[in-house]
């Protein structure tokens, strides 16, 4: 599910992103902001479709029954800018029988 999150085609499907996302969502953003669930699924939509997505260094550790954390760096690339790295980490929490995503945080890698 997280790595979904990095796909272009899920990432543009509201309604995917908001099954995904708890409805108390909250991200703590690379850019020091905060957001909603209503926040991001606005900025998906107008978020640059040559913006690629990779991860690496995947890591889930399971912290209870209901409740699991996601750390990973993830790499953006785009034609018109250098490559970005940041570390992410997410919570997944099990509520009514699926999984939704209730924290996010990315962490700007400064480039070398």
């Amino acid at each position: 599910m997280e790595e979904s999150l990095l796909q272009s085609a899920v990432r543009k499907n509201a309604a995917k992103i908001a099954e995904l996302l708890s409805e108390d969502f909250r991200e703590f953003g690379s850019s020091g902001r905060i957001f909603s669930k209503a926040e991001i699924l606005a900025a998906l939509q107008g978020e640059d479709p040559d913006h690629h997505w990779s991860l690496n260094d995947f890591d889930a550790k399971q912290l209870c029954e209901s409740l699991v954390l996601v750390t990973y760096c993830a790499t953006r690339t785009s034609d018109h800018s250098p490559p970005a790295q940041s570390l992410r980490s997410s919570l997944w929490a099990l509520r009514e029988g699926r999984w939704q995503m209730i924290f996010h945080q990315g962490t700007k890698i400064p480039a070398t």
